[in-house]
């Protein structure tokens, strides 16, 4: 907020900020979900729905917070950051280089979410590589909030960033240190390996003494 301004006069500042950190909390939010459904600590089936329904959810709610995160800065007079300021890289003049990797984020963030529903199309184990992108966006979105937002020495925003992140480093090396469906499949049984061997085929009755 600029300093001996009317809180109205920094309203459009006030919604992208707010919407900005609302895009951060669910962003953290889908990637645990989708990092414990990859690491298979979801099992039951019912749960695994639900948690799915929930991570997709969350996920398109994310991508509508990061427009109005964009969107509303058009309006803050102080800023004036123009269309282009808002969807270019590091062409904004205020902390070009945190609101640049911001816009990454988001470009990330809207490329990854439909992606769910192009899997088929894309491939499975395709879609699984491009989706670990996730995990970028949001570091890049973390980097972002701490960089370019002016209350980022508060405790509350540092508690919200950090408290995500034991869980998320927990559930990545459990997802590293465990092999996915195709990895087992591997193990069972090695490409180019010897077949086992088959029975003797039965004499016909005919040559049997």
């Amino acid at each position: 907020m600029t300093p001996g301004s009317a809180p109205l006069a920094d309203l459009w500042w006030l919604v992208s900020r707010a919407a900005g950190i609302l895009a951060l909390a669910l962003i953290s939010l889908s990637v645990l979900m989708g990092l414990a459904m990859a690491a298979k600590v979801i099992r039951a089936p019912r749960a695994k729905r639900i948690v799915l329904t929930l991570h997709e959810h969350v996920a398109l709610t994310a991508l509508a917070a990061i427009g109005v995160h964009g969107a509303a800065l058009l309006g803050d007079r102080w800023l004036n950051p123009g269309l282009r300021g808002i969807t270019v890289p590091f062409a904004l003049t205020y902390r070009p280089l945190f609101t640049g990797l911001g816009i990454i984020a988001g470009y990330l963030a809207l490329l990854l979410g439909p992606s769910f529903y192009l899997r088929r199309r894309i491939g499975a184990r395709r879609w699984r590589r491009l989706h670990t992108l996730v995990a970028a966006a949001w570091l890049l979105s973390v980097v972002h909030t701490l960089g370019s937002g002016s209350d980022a020495k508060q405790l509350w925003l540092r508690a919200l960033v950090a408290l995500p992140a034991i869980p998320l480093a927990y559930l990545v090396t459990l997802r590293i240190l465990r092999p996915g469906p195709g990895a087992k499949a591997a193990h069972v049984r090695q490409p180019g390996s010897a077949a086992a061997p088959r029975p003797p085929a039965r004499e016909p009755l005919q040559q049997r003494a």
